[in-house]
């Protein structure tokens, strides 16, 4: 998501650290990962466990990881992440590729296209979405892009890209899976959205995570200037959000914007990253040097600190004891939430390329090109080095 993660971050009195002071890395041992991991590379999708690295190729994943389905040389092959073995092949003709994955992985959405920042245009999309019952298709009129299941499985969350011939807008809509209708979504307080008032965004800088609950997708949008949000054309106010969370109910099915304050969104847009847990839902912009805390439970923005400034891309990752992880060039900055006080440093053998822990939280595991690291966290230090060529950012950790 993106991430999309589910991240602990063990800290027992084991981890003695000083508000300024700074981990150097110990010599670490080439191994195998210890946990089974998926990471981005130049060439798909790769499973990484004990046992090795495992390609996958043209595949998709759900928000935080737990199911995935990736094209085989049967069809339509759904994975165990945690083993690897396909637990459910299905036959399916050449030339689809899966794209987005329910939360409880009985459905997965597949196209023609791979997903891209802005599409190519074209006049129709045909899609396929695959449940235990088999294929279903649909000849869709315009640009449109799956994102996003509903939590019962009867819709599909879609992008629908505006103009057709030219395509670098669009609005989030509602696919109904029983008739083939695409829709507005509701508001807030579960209104239909009236005609003319469905935002339209631009697809720079996306990143989504699932919420704790896993009902709400969260969606970081940056380089959104002049956006006017549906309350905006509702009320008649001009709206200019830089950057903003879109909050989706997967299960009620609304949307909603949680804007960020100034001067969030205005630098590049991989110096921001997101992440989520029960109490927070965070924002970090590199570029702006601060650090957003908002509340999860009321989509509000609670409060801001300050982080080390730069233009690398960013990575983040919140624990439930009260830590804050955020990665930036070669280095792991490690918060106190609740003060915003830096805890310590951990240098990295690389720049970061995602941040994820393992569910007891002893490890903490960062992609880097070409390879991932991971961290004992009770002392800081580099606990083993995996090659992975063409690595270009860790997904999971399962």
């Amino acid at each position: 998501m993106t991430t999309r993660r589910s991240l602990l971050l063990l800290a027992g009195t084991g981890l003695a650290l000083t508000a300024t002071g700074c981990r150097e890395p110990a010599a670490a041992t080439p191994a195998t990962a210890p946990d089974v991991l998926l990471a981005d590379t130049g060439s798909g999708l790769v499973r990484l466990s004990p046992t090795g690295a495992q390609p996958l190729g043209t595949a998709a994943a759900a928000f935080d990881g737990a199911h995935l389905y990736a094209t085989g040389s049967t069809g339509l092959e759904q994975i165990d992440p945690a083993t690897g073995e396909a637990v459910r092949r299905s036959a399916l003709g050449d030339g689809w590729l899966p794209r987005v994955v329910s939360t409880d992985g009985r459905v997965c959405a597949l196209s023609e296209a791979a997903g891209a920042t802005v599409p190519a245009a074209r006049t129709r999309t045909p899609l396929v979405v695959m449940d235990s019952t088999g294929p279903r298709k649909f000849n869709l009129p315009g640009v449109i892009e799956p994102d996003a299941f509903t939590s019962d499985g009867t819709g599909l969350f879609v992008l629908d890209w505006l103009p057709a011939t030219a395509p670098d807008h669009y609005r989030v809509r509602l696919l109904d899976l029983g008739t083939g209708q695409i829709q507005p979504l509701l508001t807030r307080n579960k209104t239909p959205v009236p005609t003319g008032a469905e935002e339209e965004m631009r697809g720079e800088g996306r990143q989504a995570v699932l919420s704790a609950d896993k009902q709400m997708l969260f969606t970081l949008y940056t380089h959104q200037p002049g956006h006017a949000h549906t309350r905006d054309l509702l009320s008649g106010r001009p709206g200019n959000a830089h950057a903003f969370v879109h909050v989706l109910h997967l299960t009620e099915r609304w949307a909603f914007c949680l804007d960020l304050p100034h001067p969030f969104g205005e630098g590049a847009p991989g110096t921001c990253a997101l992440a989520a847990n029960a109490r927070y839902i965070a924002v970090a912009d590199l570029a702006a040097g601060k650090l957003a805390y908002c509340s999860a439970p009321s989509l509000t923005v609670e409060r801001l600190v300050a982080i080390p400034a730069g233009d690398a891309p960013a990575a983040l990752a919140l624990s439930p004891d009260g830590r804050t992880l955020v990665g930036a060039g070669d280095r792991v900055t490690v918060l106190d939430t609740t003060t915003g006080a830096t805890a310590s440093s951990w240098k990295v053998p690389g720049p970061v390329r995602g941040l994820g822990l393992t569910v007891d939280g002893k490890r903490l595991y960062a992609g880097v090109p070409d390879g991932v690291a991971w961290f004992d966290t009770a002392s800081g230090t580099v606990a083993g080095e995996q090659g992975v060529p063409g690595l270009t950012a860790l997904r999971h950790v399962i």
